[in-house]
C-alpha cells in the first residue's frame, strides 16, 4: 500500500464529514498529480503504480443489446466471476491500497452475489459503486443498500423511444426510469446517482442534451458525459460506424460543448466534469487517437468477467485470476512498465479518463482554460 493510500484510509472518513476541508484536500491532490505529470515529461520514472480504482466486470451477461456494446454477445460470452474468486480479489485490492471499486458488466444486477461483493468491499474499507442499466434496480436496491451501497452510475442513451432503440429492448427506458425513481423514493439523497450520458453522433444535438438534463434534474442526478469509443475491445461503432463522429461534425459538437458549459455555469452541481474537461470534448471526439494527452492509468487496474487482469480497459495484460492472485500481479516489473507506457501513450491511445487527463496535464489545462476565456 502506498503512503498516500495509507493516509487516505486513515483520514478520509473524518475529512469527508468536513466538506470544505475535503474539497481543499482534493484540490491539493490534483495539484500534486499535475506536478507529477509535468516532472514525468522529463523523468518518466516518477510514474509508478498508484492503485486507486479497481474496475471489475463481474459478469458478461446482459439483459440489453446496446448497438454500441458487444457484452453478452461476442465479448467474453458466458463469463462471470464467482464469489470465492471475487472475495480474494477484493481482499487483495484492499491490501494493495485501492480506494474505489467499480462493479459493472455486462449488467451487474444479473449477478446473484452482487450484494456480497458490495458488503465485502465496504467491510474492507473501500468504496464500492455500481454501474448498471437500472432495469432491475427497483428489485435489487433494498439488498444493495443494506449491503452498504451508496453510489450508482446508470447508463443513459436518450429518452423514451430513442433509448429503447439504442438498447434494442422494448419498454427498457420505462423500467430504467422506474429503478431510479425507486431509489429516490426509498432512500432519498442517501444514495448518490449519476447518469452516464453517451455522447455519440446520433445524440449530439441540443434537444437530446436538454432531455438528458431535464431527466437528471427530475431525479436529482449528476451527469457524466461519456464519449463514444473507438478502441474498447467490447465496443462497436455501429453499422457503417454510424455512432462515431466525423470531421464534418465538429461545428455540431462545438455547439453541444458550448451548451454544456452554459448549463454548467447556471447549475454548477449538475455535471461531473470541470469546465476545462467539457471544453476539451470536441477535440477528443474529432481528433481521436491524435489527442496526445498523457494517460493516468497508473491509478487503475481492470478485471474482466473471465478473470483477465490488465492495466486498463483496452490493453497491458498482466495475467488471469484463474492462475494468479491479484496481489502477485501488483507492482511487478510488468505493472511498472505498463504504467509508464500508458503515460507515454505507447498504446491505442483511447479517450478513457479524458476529463482527469486534461486536468493533470499542465499544457492541456492551460490550453482549454484559455479557450474558456475570462472567468
Amino acid at each position: 500500500m502506498t503512503l498516500r493510500s495509507s493516509l487516505r484510509a486513515l483520514l478520509a472518513p473524518t475529512l469527508k464529514r468536513l466538506p470544505r476541508v475535503w474539497s481543499l484536500v482534493k484540490q491539493a491532490d490534483r495539484s500534486i498529480e499535475r506536478t507529477r505529470h509535468s516532472v514525468a515529461r522529463v523523468l518518466p520514472m516518477v510514474i509508478q503504480p498508484q492503485p486507486r480504482q479497481l474496475h471489475v466486470a463481474i459478469t458478461a451477461h446482459c439483459n440489453q443489446r446496446c448497438i454500441g456494446c458487444r457484452y453478452g454477445r461476442d465479448f467474453m460470452p458466458g463469463s462471470q466471476l464467482e464469489w470465492p474468486m471475487a472475495r480474494l480479489l477484493l481482499d487483495d485490492a484492499a491490501d494493495a491500497g485501492f480506494w474505489q471499486i467499480r462493479l459493472y458488466g455486462g449488467e451487474p444486477l444479473l449477478h446473484p452475489d452482487l450484494e456480497r461483493m458490495v458488503a465485502h468491499t465496504v467491510a474492507r474499507g473501500m468504496q464500492p459503486y455500481v454501474t448498471t442499466n437500472a432495469v432491475l434496480l427497483q428489485h435489487r436496491i433494498d439488498g444493495l443498500y443494506r449491503a452498504g451501497l451508496r453510489h450508482l452510475n446508470v447508463g443513459f442513451y436518450g429518452v423514451g423511444a430513442s433509448y429503447d432503440e439504442y438498447v434494442q429492448r422494448h419498454r427498457s427506458f420505462e423500467r430504467m426510469e422506474a429503478g431510479i425513481a425507486a431509489v429516490r423514493d426509498r432512500y432519498g439523497m442517501d444514495v448518490t446517482m449519476r447518469i452516464n450520458w453517451l455522447l455519440m453522433r446520433p445524440s449530439c444535438n441540443l434537444d437530446d442534451l436538454d432531455l438528458a438534463c431535464r431527466f437528471a434534474e427530475r431525479y436529482r442526478l449528476r451527469i457524466q458525459v461519456d464519449l463514444v469509443h473507438y478502441s474498447l475491445p467490447y465496443f462497436s461503432e455501429g453499422p457503417d460506424r454510424e455512432l462515431q463522429f466525423r470531421p464534418e461534425d465538429r461545428p455540431n459538437v462545438e455547439r453541444v460543448a458550448d451548451d454544456l458549459l452554459r448549463r454548467q455555469r447556471e447549475q454548477p452541481g449538475l455535471f461531473f466534469h470541470s469546465a476545462i474537461a467539457l471544453r476539451s470534448i470536441p477535440d477528443w471526439v474529432i481528433k481521436g487517437p491524435a489527442m496526445r494527452v498523457p494517460c493516468d492509468a497508473s491509478q487503475m487496474v481492470w478485471v474482466g468477467a473471465d478473470g483477465t487482469v490488465q492495466l486498463c480497459y483496452v490493453t497491458f495484460p498482466f495475467g488471469n485470476l484463474h492462475q494468479t492472485r491479484l496481489r502477485d500481479m501488483m507492482n511487478t516489473a510488468a505493472h511498472r512498465c505498463a504504467v509508464r507506457d500508458a503515460f507515454a501513450l505507447n498504446c491505442p491511445n483511447c479517450h478513457c479518463g479524458y476529463d482527469t487527463r486534461v486536468e493533470k496535464d499542465a499544457a492541456s489545462a492551460r490550453h482549454y482554460a484559455k479557450l474558456l476565456g475570462p472567468s
